[in-house]
């Protein structure tokens, strides 16, 4: 905290000091308050504006510094002003002084917790902007939140002060007539809680309810808005069309189906979406084989004299289908319509809120789910369209195995690409615009798959921009920037552009409802996944935040649940534990902060670490490389993220992210059994890093004064 702040701190604490010291709170009892109404009353009718300004900084004073005494000083103000008089005093000073507070809480504290509680306060700032008016106008109305408390939690959120005073004065003036009307009968009044008879609180339990039923009013008047020129249809032939037979979609259908609702999926292309046809499966497939080869080539570390492997990258593409045909059934239109759900082939087009279009068949459903994923970005290179660019949606077409490969994008699709086809034989450059591979990651693990990358042959460029292609005859070559200006032509066979994916958004009529895209080009959502339009919804890779398949299958639920049951309840979507993994050699595995983020956001943190050099099954494994590393909230086993990098640490995350999901701190997992030998123990390992590191040493070395008396020493 700087002088300035230290200096106001400081002054404030004086004042309210002085004021319990000198007991100034026995001027604002009502015992006293009553025996000098009739003085004051007369010095009012004597001198009224001295006498009104005086109240009216007393006031202002009180509420500022959140001193005990407004609600007596409401009464008195009844009581000396009248009712018309007191109440337009209260209601401008008590405005006043509640803003004081107000900027007193964010002049002196906000700077501080927003240091320690960045993510938390975040999510409430969202809130605020959001419904923050709204809020703050239903607890005014209510006397029975503590002002003091109001005034002080507001200064810490972003709430704009304008906002807070206006609010405030609209909100708190119905218990400021209360309270002043209550005062014009002072000498009637026992206590403070005479005021509060039965009626009274029942008026006031009404007053809260007010702005709740006044929300459903507002929202029914804005959804009708909304709807201004569509034609609502008296009879619905669905519950729900869900448009996209990905993750997203495929969840969303099978949750309606279940809860009996009439559901429609609606396809163009296969169902499964990306992860079953062009993503996850595929791509697993094909590291499956390439791993294998690697440990061919390690065959001298793992104790056989020579091995070798002779193998057709047709074969091996053969596989991936077969795979991808293997998993198909789950994801097919028989399983689906088993189920209940009505599957529909071909290009979905939204005429209206109420309607979706397929072909000649357009389907009146009371709500729709948009997941149509994202498809590869293929960024504006010069010449790119003569070199017939692969992506992550089109390498599956591959037969011949590339003898020279470019892969542009250094984040986990390249990476992972890139070390595969490396493994099977390919020369692969790769080229990356940032410093690092996996950019998002904490340095030392970017550095960890660098590293392999590079062992394995791959050229890796990171720093280098392509700028063009070209093409003469059967000859393709990429022309390179570095960030030096150094130019550098490589020639290549075949090219796989990953540098990211883009939201599917466009021609299937969101456009033409006026449904915006937010941030990073998806559907822009609210917290519970809808749309501008209260029964469109949104979840998957195209309304983000996230690009994964299990992000998808949980934002699915939020989306489904909501559009059958919104009328009733609405679930926020939670994001509070998100895991992700990148399947390189090593694979790199998070959830929830890393360094990166946690300096970013202003959050304290401690790092432990604990690396598999040390851990026995990796050593046996041949395996020996990678760590662990957990941050947590400093001086406590709270746990606020973990990154592992090495052997199946996709697998090995799955520890932290249920300990973070239930709350489940270090202690906790040092505390539980893991079987020996394996890889889980690494966690148990850098849980007990992490209790050595906060051994209670007061404590050790009594308890070695304790066994040194034990053995008879002195």
């Amino acid at each position: 905290m700087d002088r300035k702040k230290l200096l106001v701190l400081a002054a404030v604490a004086v004042v309210v000091a002085l004021f319990f010291t000198l007991d100034l709170g026995r001027y604002l009892d009502l015992e006293f308050l009553q025996a000098q109404r009739g003085r004051m009353h007369d010095l009012f009718l004597a001198r009224p504006l001295l006498v009104g300004a005086v109240f009216f900084a007393i006031y202002v004073a009180v509420t500022g510094l959140s001193l005990p005494g407004a609600a007596v000083l409401t009464l008195v103000a009844g009581a000396i002003f009248g009712l018309g008089w007191g109440t337009v005093i209260v209601s401008f000073a008590s405005t006043l002084g509640a803003t004081c507070a107000f900027l007193l809480a964010r002049y002196l504290a906000r700077d501080t917790v927003r240091r320690r509680f960045a993510g938390a306060l975040e999510r409430i700032d969202g809130g605020v902007r959001k419904d923050g008016a709204f809020y703050l106008f239903t607890l005014r109305l209510v006397p029975v939140f503590p002002f003091f408390i109001i005034n002080l939690a507001m200064g810490l959120t972003s709430m704009r002060v304008l906002a807070f005073a206006f609010v405030s004065q609209a909100g708190m003036l119905p218990g400021t007539l209360v309270y002043v009307n209550a005062g014009t009968r002072l000498g009637e009044l026992e206590s403070l809680a005479g005021i509060l008879s039965p009626a009274i609180l029942l008026s006031f339990a009404l007053l809260g309810v007010f702005p709740l039923v006044a929300k459903k009013i507002v929202d029914a008047l804005r959804a009708r808005r909304i709807y201004r020129g569509y034609r609502r249809p008296k009879r619905f032939e669905r519950d729900l069309v869900v448009i996209g037979a990905g993750s997203a979609g495929l969840v969303s259908s099978l949750i309606g189906a279940t809860v009996r609702a009439r559901v429609t999926l609606v396809e163009k292309d296969e169902m499964g979406g990306d992860c079953l046809n062009t993503g996850c499966v595929p791509s697993k497939s094909l590291i499956r084989t390439a791993k294998f080869l690697s440990h061919v080539a390690r065959a001298e570390e793992l104790g056989v004299r020579g091995a070798t492997a002779d193998f057709d990258f047709a074969q091996v593409m053969d596989r991936v289908h077969r795979n991808i045909e293997r998993i198909a059934p789950h994801d097919s239109v028989e399983r689906y319509e088993g189920l209940g759900v009505d599957c529909v082939r071909g290009e979905a087009f939204i005429e209206s809120p109420f309607a979706v279009r397929v072909g000649e068949r357009t389907i009146t459903t009371r709500n729709i789910v948009v997941a149509t994923g994202a498809a590869p970005v293929v960024p504006p290179i010069p010449g790119i369209e003569d070199v017939a660019p692969l992506t992550s949606e089109t390498v599956w077409g591959l037969r011949p195995l590339p003898s020279r490969l470019v892969v542009v994008g250094g984040g986990p699709i390249g990476c992972e690409l890139a070390q595969c086809f490396a493994r099977f034989g390919s020369e692969v450059s790769q080229i990356q615009t940032h410093a690092r591979v996996l950019p998002r990651e904490d340095p030392e693990f970017s550095e960890l798959v660098a590293e392999r990358l590079r062992g394995e042959g791959v050229d890796l460029l990171t720093e280098h921009r392509a700028s063009a292609f070209t093409r003469d005859g059967g000859r393709k070559t990429i022309t390179c920037t570095a960030a030096d200006d150094e130019v550098r032509e490589i020639e290549f066979d075949e090219v796989i552009l990953a540098v990211g994916r883009a939201p599917r958004t466009a021609g299937f009529g969101l456009e033409e409802l006026g449904i915006e895209t937010a941030r990073g080009g998806g559907v822009e959502t609210d917290d519970f996944l809808a749309t501008r339009f209260p029964n469109i919804y949104a979840c998957g890779d195209v309304a983000g935040p996230y690009q994964f398949t299990h992000t998808a299958s949980h934002q699915a639920w939020y989306a489904s649940v909501n559009a059958l049951f919104g009328g009733l309840k609405r679930f926020r979507a939670d994001y509070s534990v998100v895991p992700w993994a990148t399947f390189t050699d090593p694979e790199v595995a998070r959830v929830g902060l890393n360094e990166i983020e946690a300096t970013e956001q202003g959050i304290p943190f401690e790092v432990t670490r604990y690396g598999f050099d040390d851990l026995d099954r990796a050593i046996a494994d041949s395996e020996a490389h990678g760590l662990v590393k957990v941050l947590t909230v400093p001086g406590k086993d709270r746990i606020l993220g973990a990154t592992i990098a090495g052997e199946h640490a996709g697998d090995l995350l799955m520890e932290f992210v249920l300990a973070m999901r239930h709350g489940l701190g270090l202690k906790k997992l040092l505390g539980t059994i893991h079987v020996y030998p394996t890889m889980a123990e690494g966690a148990k390992f850098a849980a007990g890093n992490w209790r050595r590191e906060h051994a209670p040493e007061r404590v050790l070395r009594w308890l070695e004064r304790y066994h040194r008396w034990r053995r008879g020493g002195s």
